[in-house]
């Protein structure tokens, strides 16, 4: 799936362009201005420049995941104190999206953190998916990989997204995680679209990645045959006792501009400014909204991670003239 040459593929009644990794490498090199002009142009010939949709994730089962993942609080290979948690009821996570949809949340996330579902496990989330979808908000959810015949499970319980991120570029990826590969990624996310479900997918930046690879990353992504309805770009939160606990925070700016070249890449995609946003001035978060984010984890938490509280993102709305959709 890597691209090689820029070209255009057929896609329906339109084309999708084919993106090559030194294209999008050339774009990151622009002058930051001419970069965010860019950026914002497509950004506006495709969606209302002041509206940002909003979504709330909750952990459904915390902690004890088999896999390796360097920058994961939650693998059982990282001592991190965090402590392992069985799957959370049904009341508990229907009171937890009436609260989201009651401060604003349009769409909410369940989080599990196993290596994949078992399939007695496929029947609790999709009892959840059902509740919540009762509410009236789109659901997604995060369960790692898939088996045979769980997407359409999901699909059947009314699922509308399904997260499953690319996380890094592939010539990067055995440094972050090696207890699956990058194609195992790409198996789960075939099988989703092959039931119909909408794809979130992204990745994590302040990894210790080049640019080169941030760039290889946003081809791959754009590359999907659709690009992914949802694109979250996570800035990397160090947690203490994972392998990336003293990982070099990315500058803000070739944050933004990680922003601007999935915007340019997947003009119609919902790009969203995901874990770290917490540690982001709301300038920064101003300029990400700029290069073409429409999308933020809204709430006190992310899995495990703190969030911005909701109070402060109703101050930023208004400062900025924001529209939640």
């Amino acid at each position: 799936m890597q691209p090689a040459a820029a070209e255009c593929v057929s896609k329906g009644s339109h084309k999708q362009k084919k993106w090559a990794a030194a294209e999008i490498q050339a774009l990151f090199e622009l002058p930051f201005n001419n970069l965010l002009y860019q950026a914002q142009q497509v950004h506006r010939a495709h969606f209302d420049a002041n509206s940002v949709q909003r979504s709330t994730l909750l952990s459904v089962k915390t902690g004890g995941c088999s896999e390796d993942c360097g920058y994961c609080s939650q693998s059982a290979r990282n001592q991190t104190g965090l402590e392992k948690e069985s799957l959370l009821g049904i009341d508990e996570v229907v009171a937890a999206a009436q609260a989201a949809k009651d401060k604003g949340a349009s769409r909410f996330c369940m989080g599990a953190a196993w290596r994949g579902p078992k399939d007695k496990d496929l029947e609790q989330v999709s009892e959840m998916i059902r509740a919540v979808k009762s509410l009236g908000l789109e659901t997604c959810v995060t369960l790692g990989m898939l088996k045979e015949g769980q997407a359409e499970k999901l699909k059947a319980a009314g699922l509308d997204y399904y997260n499953h991120n690319l996380d890094t570029a592939p010539e990067f990826y055995g440094n972050i995680v090696t207890t699956h590969s990058q194609a195992d990624r790409f198996d789960t996310l075939g099988k989703v679209r092959e039931a119909g479900i909408n794809v979130c997918c992204g990745g994590i930046v302040g990894m210790g990645e080049t640019r080169g690879s941030r760039a290889a990353l946003i081809a791959e992504l754009a590359n999907m045959n659709p690009p992914p309805e949802s694109v979250p770009i996570n800035n990397l939160v160090p947690v203490p006792g994972t392998p990336l606990a003293n990982a070099e925070p990315i500058d803000p700016f070739e944050f933004v501009r990680t922003i601007a070249a999935a915007r340019i890449t997947m003009p119609t995609s919902l790009v969203r400014l995901s874990a770290g946003r917490q540690e982001m001035s709301d300038e920064l978060q101003a300029l990400c909204f700029l290069a073409g984010a429409n999308s933020i984890f809204y709430g006190d938490k992310l899995l495990t991670t703190g969030n911005p509280e909701a109070g402060r993102d109703e101050r930023l709305f208004e400062r900025l003239g924001l529209r939640a959709i």
